[in-house]
């Protein structure tokens, strides 16, 4: 059980504002996520009850024995309260003026950064994705909608695959990129506003590869028409069966069943092994990256090549790794 408790000297109102809830409601639900069964606020005013509202927390006269102890004026993520939970003393930042906030944000948005990101979205993407989640956070937008409009960025950026012209490569390379910076915003705002859902984990998943087939085809298309061959064709549809046969293999294995947190972090189920660990990394968006190199050079449609054989073998090394689960859980 956490007990959020008045601070020496609270400094700010508990429904101070943070990343858009209150700062007292925004702990509760964070304190629901990391594990604790029960929390309640003790000794509450009116203010502290109206922003703990529908969040399942209880109201106390006094800390119930044995309870783990927190001012209610502290900002901590995920795993500060996990750490918390397990027996630590103290965790994240207190925040007692109004120039306290910026440092309890940045707290609360590192915490969104996964430890499965690939070395581009960790290093670049992630800090445009969190400065925009950053002022959406105060917002009525849904997770959802950063969604569709990733979803939209992305399919737009298909079309300018067509030209063999290096300017309008770039432009959809551009697109292409800017697609896979803001759909990072969605998980992002979803974690913040604690608006997770399944349906807005399988609209992300069915997003991202509808907007990679449509890249692919247009790849393909534009290769095409600028040799005058067929056989980009024949890549193309390489590409985009590959990418349709590794999702909805990666959908049925480990999205369709009741989940708790993300729909898709791993294709492994029980546990990493050497060849998941590289399905895992080639599942990552890095290669966005040399689309829009090779956009400035008017080459960007010959990544269909390279697609055509990339996403099979990811789909054959995901079987793999599902074949070689079973196999473990037999010989069990």
């Amino acid at each position: 059980m956490l007990a959020l408790v008045a601070p020496e000297a609270p400094g700010i109102a508990p429904e101070t504002v943070v990343l858009g809830l209150p700062l007292v409601r925004r702990t509760a639900l964070s304190a629901r996520r990391a594990g604790f069964a029960r929390v309640v606020a003790v000794g509450a005013s009116p203010a502290i009850s109206a922003a703990l509202a529908g969040t399942g927390a209880g109201l106390e006269p006094a800390a119930p024995a044995g309870a783990t102890l927190l001012p209610w004026n502290v900002v901590v993520d995920a795993r500060g309260l996990e750490q918390l939970l397990a027996g630590a003393a103290t965790a994240g930042i207190p925040v007692g003026s109004a120039s306290d906030l910026r440092r309890a944000e940045d707290l609360l948005l590192r915490g969104l950064v996964k430890d499965t990101e690939g070395f581009m979205s960790r290093h670049f993407d992630r800090r445009i994705s969190l400065a925009v989640s950053r002022r959406l956070a105060g917002t009525r937008i849904t997770p959802n909608q950063m969604t569709l409009v990733a979803v939209a960025i992305g399919l737009a950026a298909a079309p300018f695959f067509l030209s063999p012209r290096p300017p309008i490569q770039t432009v959809g390379g551009a697109l292409f990129l800017l697609h896979s910076i803001l759909d990072g915003c969605d998980g992002e705002l979803a974690r913040l506003k604690f608006q997770e859902s399944r349906f807005g984990g399988a609209l992300d998943f069915w997003g991202d590869n509808l907007v990679h087939v449509a890249v692919f085809a247009a790849m393909a298309v534009g290769l095409a028409r600028s040799t005058g061959q067929h056989w980009p064709l024949w890549c193309g549809a390489s590409a985009v069966l590959g990418t349709a046969a590794s999702a909805f293999f990666v959908y049925l294995r480990t999205m369709r069943g009741k989940k708790d947190g993300p729909l898709f972090t791993s294709v492994a189920r029980q546990g990493e092994t050497p060849l998941s660990r590289i399905v895992d990394a080639l599942s990552r968006r890095d290669f966005i990256y040399l689309v829009l190199i090779m956009s400035a050079f008017g080459k960007a449609d010959w990544f269909v090549v390279s697609a055509a054989l990339a996403t099979p073998v990811f789909f054959l090394a995901a079987v793999a790794v599902a074949w070689n689960e079973r196999r473990l859980a037999k010989g069990a």
